[in-house]
């Protein structure tokens, strides 16, 4: 039998991971690591890091396995990221297999919270056989946005709304909200709304060392947030940000 566990980690400073997660890092007979194309090779270089610097049981061992890419040309999104789930899904059960033939706990790290825009629940549930599943709660992007600004996320009894770049560039501004915030956006899709009275509050490696911090009206600091972005993304070979957008009409 296996048992999974989910932990997440936040953006990878081990200043940010919770007391539980270090302790079921530390129970671990394996833990997987991914491995991207080469340009993200530092991603799974903090996954290590951060196991080194938390780590203190010398019987855990670390797997890094090659993680399948998404067939960005499927004109079927939706499916396009089914058939790369089932992909991943299998790469992981070859590897834990391998590494694990005898059963035990094995645990993925995730960034930020396995709750919030990632598929590790999904994949993981179609393992065969199903394993026994955890998940650990991490700091979210978003929390880390609105301390990194210190703003608030919401205004005095009012909702906010979380979605992707996809859907902001495909529908426009959600209804029943003035504050956005917008995840998974390698489009800088605000560029496709109207700007006037919106504020934004960018961020990019929010937590991180490398962090970048932006903010002010969207008419103004639009075009540098897309300069600065490529900049970044270019010089890392990646990039993680995150953004929130408020309409004037919100009260502070």
């Amino acid at each position: 039998m296996i048992d999974l566990v989910l932990v997440g980690i936040g953006t990878g400073n081990p200043d940010h991971l919770t007391l539980q997660a270090v302790r079921e890092l530390n129970a671990a007979d394996l833990i997987l690591i991914p491995r991207k194309e080469q340009n993200k090779a530092d991603l799974a270089d903090l996954r290590q890091t951060l196991c080194k610097q938390i780590l203190t049981n010398p019987a855990c061992r670390i797997a890094e396995f090659d993680m399948p890419r998404r067939n960005t040309a499927d004109p079927d999104y939706r499916h396009g990221v089914v058939q790369w789930h089932n992909a991943i899904a299998r790469v992981w059960q070859e590897t834990i297999c391998t590494h694990l033939p005898q059963g035990g706990t094995v645990a993925l790290l995730v960034w930020g919270d396995p709750a919030l825009y990632d598929s590790t629940l999904r994949i993981a549930a179609r393992l065969e056989p199903a394993p026994q599943i955890r998940s650990i709660p991490g700091i979210m992007s978003l929390n880390m946005l609105a301390a990194a600004h210190t703003i608030a996320l919401n205004d005095i009894g009012a909702p906010f709304t979380v979605t992707t770049g996809r859907q902001l560039r495909d529908h426009g501004w959600p209804n029943g909200s003035n504050t956005v915030i917008v995840m998974l956006d390698g489009d800088c899709s605000f560029q496709f709304i109207p700007a006037k009275d919106i504020t934004i509050y960018w961020g990019a490696y929010v937590g991180m060392p490398e962090q970048i911090l932006l903010s002010g009206p969207l008419t103004e600091i639009g075009p540098e947030i897309i300069t600065t972005r490529a900049q970044a993304r270019a010089c890392h070979g990646w990039i993680m940000d995150i953004y929130l957008l408020r309409r004037s009409e919100a009260k502070q």
